[in-house]
């Protein structure tokens, strides 16, 4: 499915563009920013290789990667990057990961861009599960997931290696009818 085109009352989600590299180094080369993400932060020429990897990605066949801009629509300015990657070892599900700007922080954008991604898993790819991991310290991940409906299944211990220690990582998913029956109107 290309191209990917969602938007919110405040929100749209598009493919990203070549153009769109400053703005997400903002994000993915911010310490502030990467502080509860699973990297350190990037570099701009890793940024422009991300970048580069998730346009070639969304014209695959098929297409298992779901890499997007977050865009605010009263500025029109890239202010998050959220991403749906299928998952090869589950039927028809997914694993999702999302992060603002910090100066997006704080106004329920990241509960709106979530809402986003989970349509368009659930919607348009008619997945059956979805789930995200957070750093166990990221209290502003957990009640965003909390918000959109995902539950918290538990911790993946020592998951991830960051700035030289291990980290935990606690899991919170959703299905497809739980995503259903809280949006149906």
């Amino acid at each position: 499915m290309h191209p990917i085109s969602r938007s919110s009352a405040r929100l749209t989600l598009r493919e990203l563009d070549i153009e769109d590299v400053n703005a997400v180094f903002a994000i993915y080369g911010s310490p502030e920013a990467t502080e509860h993400l699973s990297f350190d932060p990037r570099s701009r020429e890793q940024v422009g290789q991300i970048v580069a990897r998730s346009i070639a990605a969304a014209v695959e066949t098929p297409r298992t990667e779901y890499a997007l801009a977050v865009i605010e629509r009263k500025t029109a300015a890239l202010i998050g990057f959220g991403r749906l990657a299928l998952d090869p070892h589950q039927q028809r599900g997914a694993t999702m990961g999302f992060a603002l700007r910090p100066g997006a922080w704080g106004v329920g954008y990241g509960i709106e861009m979530v809402r986003l991604l989970l349509s368009v898993g659930f919607d348009d790819l008619h997945l059956h599960r979805i789930w995200g991991a957070r750093s166990p310290r990221n209290e502003a991940s957990a009640r965003t997931m909390a918000a959109v409906g995902m539950v918290e299944e538990g911790t993946i211990r020592e998951h991830v290696l960051k700035a030289g220690r291990w980290r935990d990582s606690v899991v919170h998913a959703i299905l497809d009818r739980e995503w259903h029956d809280a949006n149906a109107a």
